[in-house]
Protein backbone atom coordinates (compact mmCIF):
# COMPACT_ATOMS: atom_id res chain seq x y z
CA UNK A 1 0.00 0.00 0.00
CA UNK A 2 1.31 3.34 -0.95
CA UNK A 3 1.35 6.50 1.23
CA UNK A 4 -0.06 9.61 0.11
CA UNK A 5 -0.03 12.98 0.53
CA UNK A 6 -2.33 16.25 0.56
CA UNK A 7 -0.94 18.28 -2.92
CA UNK A 8 -3.60 20.89 -2.66
CA UNK A 9 -1.29 23.65 -1.29
CA UNK A 10 -0.62 26.20 -3.64
CA UNK A 11 3.19 26.81 -3.63
CA UNK A 12 4.89 30.51 -4.43
CA UNK A 13 5.77 31.02 -8.21
CA UNK A 14 8.85 32.90 -8.90
CA UNK A 15 9.76 34.66 -11.49
CA UNK A 16 13.37 34.62 -11.89
CA UNK A 17 13.56 37.17 -14.97
CA UNK A 18 14.32 40.69 -14.54
CA UNK A 19 11.70 43.81 -15.18
CA UNK A 20 12.77 45.10 -18.50
CA UNK A 21 13.15 49.11 -17.60
CA UNK A 22 13.52 51.99 -20.58
CA UNK A 23 17.28 52.79 -18.52
CA UNK A 24 20.25 50.77 -19.28
CA UNK A 25 20.35 47.77 -17.10
CA UNK A 26 23.86 47.17 -15.53
CA UNK A 27 25.52 43.58 -14.39
CA UNK A 28 26.80 43.15 -11.41
CA UNK A 29 29.78 40.83 -10.98
CA UNK A 30 27.94 39.33 -7.54
CA UNK A 31 25.07 38.46 -9.98
CA UNK A 32 22.74 41.50 -8.87
CA UNK A 33 21.57 44.11 -11.66
CA UNK A 34 21.58 47.96 -11.09
CA UNK A 35 17.81 49.24 -12.56
CA UNK A 36 17.48 52.74 -11.88
CA UNK A 37 19.92 53.19 -9.43
CA UNK A 38 18.46 50.49 -7.17
CA UNK A 39 20.34 47.35 -6.84
CA UNK A 40 17.92 44.08 -8.10
CA UNK A 41 19.19 41.19 -6.66
CA UNK A 42 19.02 37.62 -8.12
CA UNK A 43 17.85 36.06 -5.84
CA UNK A 44 14.75 38.40 -5.77
CA UNK A 45 12.37 36.12 -7.29
CA UNK A 46 12.47 34.06 -4.06
CA UNK A 47 12.44 36.35 -1.23
CA UNK A 48 9.03 36.37 -1.42
CA UNK A 49 8.56 32.83 -0.52
CA UNK A 50 8.33 31.20 2.45
CA UNK A 51 11.05 29.13 2.91
CA UNK A 52 12.83 26.93 5.81
CA UNK A 53 16.43 25.96 5.90
CA UNK A 54 17.33 22.91 8.48
CA UNK A 55 20.36 22.06 9.26
CA UNK A 56 21.50 18.11 10.60
CA UNK A 57 24.21 16.51 12.36
CA UNK A 58 27.23 16.41 14.24
CA UNK A 59 28.97 20.03 15.16
CA UNK A 60 32.01 18.57 14.64
CA UNK A 61 33.82 20.78 12.46
CA UNK A 62 30.98 23.99 12.93
CA UNK A 63 33.44 26.17 13.51
CA UNK A 64 34.78 25.72 10.00
CA UNK A 65 31.74 24.85 8.16
CA UNK A 66 28.96 27.59 9.78
CA UNK A 67 30.42 30.78 9.03
CA UNK A 68 30.10 29.10 5.11
CA UNK A 69 26.35 28.04 5.77
CA UNK A 70 25.85 31.41 7.44
CA UNK A 71 27.37 33.42 4.19
CA UNK A 72 26.66 31.26 1.20
CA UNK A 73 23.39 29.84 2.58
CA UNK A 74 21.34 31.67 4.92
CA UNK A 75 22.37 34.91 3.94
CA UNK A 76 21.44 34.53 0.69
CA UNK A 77 17.84 34.41 1.63
CA UNK A 78 17.58 36.60 5.08
CA UNK A 79 13.77 35.98 5.08
CA UNK A 80 14.00 32.10 5.37
CA UNK A 81 13.80 30.19 8.94
CA UNK A 82 16.50 28.21 10.40
CA UNK A 83 16.00 25.00 11.63
CA UNK A 84 18.36 23.00 13.63
CA UNK A 85 18.06 19.46 14.56
CA UNK A 86 21.35 17.78 16.03
CA UNK A 87 22.60 15.19 18.46
CA UNK A 88 24.65 17.03 21.43
CA UNK A 89 28.30 15.98 22.10
CA UNK A 90 31.57 17.91 23.02
CA UNK A 91 31.05 20.02 20.15
CA UNK A 92 27.64 21.53 20.19
CA UNK A 93 28.95 23.94 21.87
CA UNK A 94 30.29 24.98 18.60
CA UNK A 95 26.45 25.67 17.14
CA UNK A 96 26.26 28.95 19.42
CA UNK A 97 27.94 30.18 15.84
CA UNK A 98 24.26 30.37 14.98
CA UNK A 99 23.33 33.65 17.24
CA UNK A 100 24.72 35.82 14.31
CA UNK A 101 22.42 33.80 11.91
CA UNK A 102 21.13 36.56 9.55
CA UNK A 103 17.37 34.58 9.65
CA UNK A 104 14.55 34.16 12.38
CA UNK A 105 15.55 31.22 14.24
CA UNK A 106 12.50 29.12 14.35
CA UNK A 107 13.78 25.69 16.10
CA UNK A 108 16.40 24.51 17.53
CA UNK A 109 16.74 20.99 18.75
CA UNK A 110 19.86 19.37 20.65
CA UNK A 111 19.18 16.05 21.73
CA UNK A 112 21.68 12.87 23.64
CA UNK A 113 21.24 10.09 21.28
CA UNK A 114 19.61 7.00 21.93
CA UNK A 115 19.37 4.07 20.21
CA UNK A 116 16.81 3.54 18.12
CA UNK A 117 14.46 0.08 17.22
CA UNK A 118 16.17 -2.18 14.71
CA UNK A 119 12.82 -4.21 13.80
CA UNK A 120 12.47 -6.63 10.96
CA UNK A 121 11.38 -3.87 8.58
CA UNK A 122 14.59 -1.77 8.87
CA UNK A 123 16.78 -5.42 9.19
CA UNK A 124 15.27 -6.16 5.94
CA UNK A 125 15.32 -3.35 3.88
CA UNK A 126 18.93 -1.38 5.19
CA UNK A 127 22.30 -3.02 5.03
CA UNK A 128 25.00 -2.23 7.42
CA UNK A 129 27.93 -2.45 4.62
CA UNK A 130 30.12 0.73 4.18
CA UNK A 131 28.03 2.42 6.92
CA UNK A 132 30.44 3.27 9.93
CA UNK A 133 27.85 2.73 12.62
CA UNK A 134 26.00 -0.08 10.59
CA UNK A 135 22.10 -0.05 10.71
CA UNK A 136 21.62 1.57 13.15
CA UNK A 137 23.87 4.64 12.09
CA UNK A 138 21.54 4.57 8.97
CA UNK A 139 18.47 4.83 11.45
CA UNK A 140 20.14 7.54 13.45
CA UNK A 141 20.72 9.61 10.42
CA UNK A 142 17.29 9.18 9.02
CA UNK A 143 15.77 9.98 12.40
CA UNK A 144 17.36 13.56 12.00
CA UNK A 145 16.46 14.36 8.40
CA UNK A 146 12.85 13.24 9.48
CA UNK A 147 12.79 15.38 12.60
CA UNK A 148 13.49 18.04 10.07
CA UNK A 149 10.28 17.62 8.53
CA UNK A 150 8.61 17.47 12.14
CA UNK A 151 10.05 20.88 13.50
CA UNK A 152 8.69 22.07 9.97
CA UNK A 153 5.39 20.79 10.11
CA UNK A 154 5.20 21.88 13.83
CA UNK A 155 5.97 25.38 13.28
CA UNK A 156 3.69 25.97 10.18
CA UNK A 157 0.61 24.72 12.36
CA UNK A 158 1.51 27.00 15.11
CA UNK A 159 1.79 29.76 12.64
CA UNK A 160 -0.98 29.00 10.31
CA UNK A 161 1.03 28.97 7.24
CA UNK A 162 2.87 26.04 4.86
CA UNK A 163 6.98 27.08 3.31
CA UNK A 164 7.41 26.66 0.12
CA UNK A 165 10.44 25.84 -0.45
CA UNK A 166 12.63 23.20 2.20
CA UNK A 167 16.46 23.26 1.79
CA UNK A 168 17.92 20.18 3.96
CA UNK A 169 21.61 20.37 4.32
CA UNK A 170 24.37 19.10 6.69
CA UNK A 171 25.92 20.74 9.32
CA UNK A 172 29.23 19.23 8.16
CA UNK A 173 29.06 21.06 4.71
CA UNK A 174 31.66 23.82 3.38
CA UNK A 175 30.71 26.08 1.17
CA UNK A 176 32.59 28.30 -1.59
CA UNK A 177 29.82 29.88 -3.50
CA UNK A 178 26.41 31.06 -2.66
CA UNK A 179 23.18 28.82 -2.88
CA UNK A 180 21.74 30.65 -6.26
CA UNK A 181 18.18 30.27 -7.24
CA UNK A 182 18.94 28.30 -9.98
CA UNK A 183 18.84 25.44 -7.46
CA UNK A 184 14.66 25.86 -6.96
CA UNK A 185 12.85 23.97 -9.40
CA UNK A 186 9.03 23.40 -8.58
CA UNK A 187 7.57 19.93 -8.63
CA UNK A 188 11.24 18.69 -8.86
CA UNK A 189 13.43 17.44 -5.82
CA UNK A 190 16.88 18.76 -6.53
CA UNK A 191 20.18 16.76 -5.23
CA UNK A 192 23.84 16.59 -5.51
CA UNK A 193 25.83 14.52 -8.33
CA UNK A 194 28.35 11.82 -7.86
CA UNK A 195 28.71 10.29 -4.37
CA UNK A 196 25.87 8.13 -5.58
CA UNK A 197 26.80 5.09 -3.89
CA UNK A 198 24.08 3.49 -6.03
CA UNK A 199 21.54 5.74 -5.45
CA UNK A 200 21.70 9.45 -5.04
CA UNK A 201 23.27 12.05 -3.19
CA UNK A 202 20.99 12.38 0.09
CA UNK A 203 24.08 15.11 1.93
CA UNK A 204 21.34 17.96 0.58
CA UNK A 205 18.12 18.30 -1.08
CA UNK A 206 16.39 21.36 -2.19
CA UNK A 207 12.68 20.89 -2.81
CA UNK A 208 9.08 22.07 -2.64
CA UNK A 209 6.94 21.50 0.21
CA UNK A 210 5.48 18.50 -2.04
CA UNK A 211 8.72 16.94 -2.93
CA UNK A 212 10.38 17.50 0.54
CA UNK A 213 7.81 16.19 2.16
CA UNK A 214 8.43 13.00 0.42
CA UNK A 215 12.47 13.25 0.86
CA UNK A 216 12.35 14.03 4.40
CA UNK A 217 10.45 11.11 5.24
CA UNK A 218 13.39 8.97 5.38
CA UNK A 219 11.94 6.76 8.73
CA UNK A 220 8.56 6.54 8.11
CA UNK A 221 9.07 5.06 4.41
CA UNK A 222 10.72 2.50 5.33
CA UNK A 223 7.40 -0.01 5.83
CA UNK A 224 7.10 0.87 2.28
CA UNK A 225 10.08 0.00 0.45
CA UNK A 226 9.94 -3.39 2.97
CA UNK A 227 6.11 -4.14 1.21
CA UNK A 228 7.92 -3.88 -2.33
CA UNK A 229 10.18 -6.18 -1.46
CA UNK A 230 13.15 -3.90 -1.65
CA UNK A 231 16.27 -5.42 0.45
CA UNK A 232 20.16 -4.62 1.64
CA UNK A 233 19.70 -0.61 0.70
CA UNK A 234 22.40 1.95 1.37
CA UNK A 235 21.14 5.45 2.95
CA UNK A 236 21.55 6.64 -1.24
CA UNK A 237 19.45 3.70 -2.64
CA UNK A 238 16.58 3.61 0.34
CA UNK A 239 16.80 7.70 -0.91
CA UNK A 240 16.40 7.12 -4.66
CA UNK A 241 14.18 4.40 -3.75
CA UNK A 242 11.81 6.41 -1.51
CA UNK A 243 11.55 9.04 -4.15
CA UNK A 244 10.80 6.73 -7.20
CA UNK A 245 7.89 4.78 -4.71
CA UNK A 246 6.07 8.04 -4.09
CA UNK A 247 6.23 9.40 -7.98
CA UNK A 248 8.98 12.41 -6.70
CA UNK A 249 10.47 13.66 -10.36
CA UNK A 250 14.48 14.11 -9.18
CA UNK A 251 16.83 16.50 -10.78
CA UNK A 252 20.65 16.68 -9.95
CA UNK A 253 22.45 19.60 -10.38
CA UNK A 254 26.08 20.62 -9.50
CA UNK A 255 26.27 21.97 -5.74
CA UNK A 256 29.39 24.62 -4.33
CA UNK A 257 29.88 22.92 -1.35
CA UNK A 258 31.93 19.63 0.05
CA UNK A 259 31.73 17.70 3.71
CA UNK A 260 34.54 18.03 5.94
CA UNK A 261 35.77 14.41 6.79
CA UNK A 262 38.30 13.54 9.44
CA UNK A 263 38.37 9.81 8.29
CA UNK A 264 41.09 8.38 6.35
CA UNK A 265 40.98 6.76 3.31
CA UNK A 266 43.39 5.06 0.65
CA UNK A 267 45.08 7.17 -1.83
CA UNK A 268 44.80 7.21 -4.85
CA UNK A 269 41.31 5.70 -4.35
CA UNK A 270 40.59 2.74 -6.34
CA UNK A 271 37.56 1.45 -8.11
CA UNK A 272 35.72 1.64 -4.89
CA UNK A 273 37.57 3.85 -3.49
CA UNK A 274 36.69 7.76 -2.19
CA UNK A 275 38.74 10.60 -3.85
CA UNK A 276 39.07 13.54 -0.99
CA UNK A 277 39.08 16.74 -2.25
CA UNK A 278 41.17 19.49 -1.32
CA UNK A 279 39.32 22.69 0.08
CA UNK A 280 41.56 25.00 -2.43
CA UNK A 281 39.53 22.99 -4.96
CA UNK A 282 37.62 25.70 -7.57
CA UNK A 283 35.66 23.18 -8.59
CA UNK A 284 31.64 22.58 -7.43
CA UNK A 285 32.18 19.47 -5.35
CA UNK A 286 28.60 18.50 -4.92
CA UNK A 287 29.10 16.88 -1.28
CA UNK A 288 31.92 15.28 -2.10
CA UNK A 289 34.32 14.41 1.15
CA UNK A 290 37.02 17.62 1.08
CA UNK A 291 39.58 18.48 3.70
CA UNK A 292 42.24 21.50 4.31
CA UNK A 293 45.45 19.60 2.61
CA UNK A 294 48.38 20.66 0.42
CA UNK A 295 46.67 19.17 -2.63
CA UNK A 296 49.12 15.84 -4.06
CA UNK A 297 46.68 15.06 -7.38
CA UNK A 298 46.64 18.28 -9.73
CA UNK A 299 45.50 18.35 -13.63
CA UNK A 300 46.47 15.12 -15.68
CA UNK A 301 46.65 13.29 -12.28
CA UNK A 302 43.17 13.98 -11.31
CA UNK A 303 42.19 13.15 -14.68
CA UNK A 304 44.04 9.47 -14.07
CA UNK A 305 42.47 9.17 -10.74
CA UNK A 306 38.92 10.18 -11.13
CA UNK A 307 38.97 8.03 -14.48
CA UNK A 308 39.36 4.19 -12.35
CA UNK A 309 36.61 5.53 -10.08
CA UNK A 310 33.12 3.86 -10.95
CA UNK A 311 30.61 6.83 -11.53
CA UNK A 312 27.78 5.18 -9.88
CA UNK A 313 29.96 5.25 -6.74
CA UNK A 314 31.98 7.95 -5.07
CA UNK A 315 32.50 10.04 -7.83
CA UNK A 316 32.29 13.41 -8.38
CA UNK A 317 32.51 15.85 -11.44
CA UNK A 318 36.43 16.56 -12.23
CA UNK A 319 36.18 17.74 -15.96
CA UNK A 320 36.44 21.24 -15.64
CA UNK A 321 39.96 20.93 -14.03
CA UNK A 322 39.73 22.71 -10.85
CA UNK A 323 39.48 19.80 -8.53
CA UNK A 324 42.28 18.93 -6.37
CA UNK A 325 42.92 15.74 -4.64
CA UNK A 326 44.55 15.48 -1.12
CA UNK A 327 46.41 11.87 0.38
CA UNK A 328 43.80 11.45 3.24
CA UNK A 329 45.37 8.18 4.83
CA UNK A 330 46.81 10.00 7.37
CA UNK A 331 44.85 12.37 9.94
CA UNK A 332 44.95 16.73 8.64
CA UNK A 333 48.16 17.97 8.52
CA UNK A 334 50.02 19.62 11.39
CA UNK A 335 49.50 23.01 9.97
CA UNK A 336 45.70 22.16 8.84
CA UNK A 337 45.06 25.61 10.24
CA UNK A 338 47.39 27.68 8.17
CA UNK A 339 45.68 26.20 5.54
CA UNK A 340 42.40 27.02 6.21
CA UNK A 341 43.05 30.34 6.68
CA UNK A 342 44.57 30.63 3.49
CA UNK A 343 42.26 29.48 1.60
CA UNK A 344 39.11 30.26 3.41
CA UNK A 345 39.79 34.17 4.01
CA UNK A 346 40.16 35.92 7.45
CA UNK A 347 36.16 35.75 7.96
CA UNK A 348 36.18 32.74 8.52
CA UNK A 349 39.67 32.17 9.87
CA UNK A 350 38.79 34.39 12.72
CA UNK A 351 35.13 33.00 13.42
CA UNK A 352 37.46 29.86 14.00
CA UNK A 353 39.94 31.12 16.10
CA UNK A 354 37.33 32.62 18.32
CA UNK A 355 35.71 28.80 18.53
CA UNK A 356 39.20 27.89 19.85
CA UNK A 357 39.82 30.11 22.09
CA UNK A 358 36.29 30.05 23.45
CA UNK A 359 35.82 29.75 27.39
CA UNK A 360 32.82 28.30 29.31
CA UNK A 361 31.40 31.88 30.07
CA UNK A 362 31.49 32.90 26.75
CA UNK A 363 29.98 29.63 25.34
CA UNK A 364 27.18 29.77 27.86
CA UNK A 365 26.52 33.74 27.12
CA UNK A 366 26.65 32.73 23.28
CA UNK A 367 24.37 30.01 23.79
CA UNK A 368 22.01 31.92 25.46
CA UNK A 369 21.90 34.26 23.02
CA UNK A 370 20.66 32.05 20.83
CA UNK A 371 17.93 30.51 23.02
CA UNK A 372 16.56 33.95 23.15
CA UNK A 373 16.62 34.28 18.85
CA UNK A 374 15.09 30.68 18.89
CA UNK A 375 10.57 30.11 18.88
CA UNK A 376 11.66 27.17 20.23
CA UNK A 377 13.93 25.43 21.69
CA UNK A 378 14.15 21.64 22.95
CA UNK A 379 17.95 21.04 24.34
CA UNK A 380 19.36 20.33 27.29
CA UNK A 381 20.43 23.58 29.33
CA UNK A 382 23.32 25.63 27.89
CA UNK A 383 25.24 25.11 31.08
CA UNK A 384 25.30 21.01 30.24
CA UNK A 385 25.58 21.65 26.44
CA UNK A 386 29.02 23.71 27.65
CA UNK A 387 30.36 21.68 30.24
CA UNK A 388 31.15 18.58 27.49
CA UNK A 389 33.22 21.00 25.70
CA UNK A 390 35.06 22.59 28.79
CA UNK A 391 35.93 22.42 31.73
CA UNK A 392 34.53 25.20 33.79
CA UNK A 393 36.77 25.01 36.75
Amino acid sequence: MFFSLDSSFSYFVFDLSYHKVENTVISKNDGSKVENNTVVSKNDGLIGSKMAVCLVGGARRFELTGPSIMEMVLKQYPNSDLFLHSPIDKDSFKFSLLKSAPNKVAAVRLFYPQPLPENDSSVRVLTAQNSPNGIQGLLQYFNLVEGCLTMIKSHQQKNNFTYDWIVRTRVDGYWNNPLGPEYFIPGQYLVPPGSAFRGLNDRLGIGDITTSTVALNRLSLIPQLDSLGLKELNSESAFKAQLEAQNISYITKRLPFCILSDRRYNFPPGRFGVPVGSLSSQSLLSGAKCRPCTPVCRGACVEDVMGSVEKFWSWTNYEDGALELCDARKGWEKDWENIFDRVAGKKYAKARKGIHSMKFDKCVKDLLQLKKRSAYWDAPSVEDICKLGFNPF
